[in-house]
Order: C-alpha cells, then structure tokens, then sequence
C-alpha cells in the first residue's frame, strides 16, 4: 500500500514536467467557436502567442474560396510576399501581456479578411477563454469565446514547428 502511494505521490508531482494544462492558464489548446479550427497559445518570451494547430479543412473546397483541393494559404494578407504561406501553423496572435486578470497589448490576424487588430483576452473559467478584438477602442470591436480542448492536450516547443510570424 506503501508503494502505491509513493507512486501516485510521484506521478502527481510530476505531471507538471510532462505537459499537464495548468487550468488556470490560458495556454494550450484551444477550439474556436465555430468548432473548425484549434489554436495552441503559448509563451513567447514573457509574453502569450497563439498559431493554428488543426483545421477541420484544411484545403479548399469551394472554387469561390481557392483552387480546390489545394492548401488553404494566407491569401488576403495585404503583404503579397506572404499570400502563399499556409494557414495551418499560422501564429495568429502575439504580444500578449497579463495585466490584472486580462491579457493586454496582443494583436491577432484574421486569415479571412487579412486584417490585425488589437486583442485582449481574459479566462472566464477553466474551460472558456474570452478575446475581443478592435480597432482603435475595445468598446468598438468583436468577442469572441475559445473553448479549451477537452483532451488537454498541450504542443511544446520540441513538436512544434518554427514560428511563421505574425504579418
């Protein structure tokens, strides 16, 4: 019995170095509202950051949206140099900073419409992360709510391929 509980003592204690989702954090996997895509934030520097880690459809299927049956690519960038870069491992969000319960100063990419806009984003629960996105005013602006992944499921640095940056 003794043994037993030193074993469940160490796994509880280890889980941490393992890639456990610190449920209080807003980093890890996260699913959009409309349920397509998952976005892993993670730490960039001291700062939070976020890519697109998983798309329900990840090529087009619509001729009116791209070439179907090809990758769909960043092709609304303003930046023509960019519009060939593919949206899945996409950082979409960077420069997140925690300032009293909210994370400030970040600044997400819509893929869609090609457009950045200032974002902030506060955990609501566990499991629900708000982010609201603006110009200008966070009056005038978009929520939006993600949705943590129920797996838990947490990407590192090791797995994860080199950022694409945020244009």
């Amino acid at each position: 019995m003794r043994t037993l509980l030193i074993a469940v003592t160490v796994l509880l204690l280890a889980t941490p170095l393992f890639g456990a989702v610190d449920q209080g954090s807003v980093f890890g996997v996260w699913l959009t509202e409309e349920g397509n895509s998952r976005l892993e934030i993670f730490p960039c520097g001291a700062k939070a950051c976020a890519k697109v880690i998983w798309m329900s459809s990840p090529i087009y299927l619509n001729g009116r949206d791209g070439p179907v049956g090809t990758e769909k690519v960043d092709r609304r960038n303003p930046d023509p140099a960019l519009r060939s870069r593919s949206i899945l491992g996409l950082q979409v969000m960077e420069g997140f900073t925690r300032e009293e319960g909210w994370w400030n100063g970040g600044s997400c990419y819509d893929p869609q419409s090609g457009r950045n806009y200032q974002c902030k984003m506060r955990l609501e629960s566990p499991a629900e992360l708000k982010l609201r996105g603006f110009i200008g005013f966070s009056l005038i602006g978009r929520s939006y709510t993600l949705t943590r992944e129920p797996s838990g499921q947490v990407r590192t640095a090791q797995n994860r391929e080199p950022g694409t940056g945020l244009h």
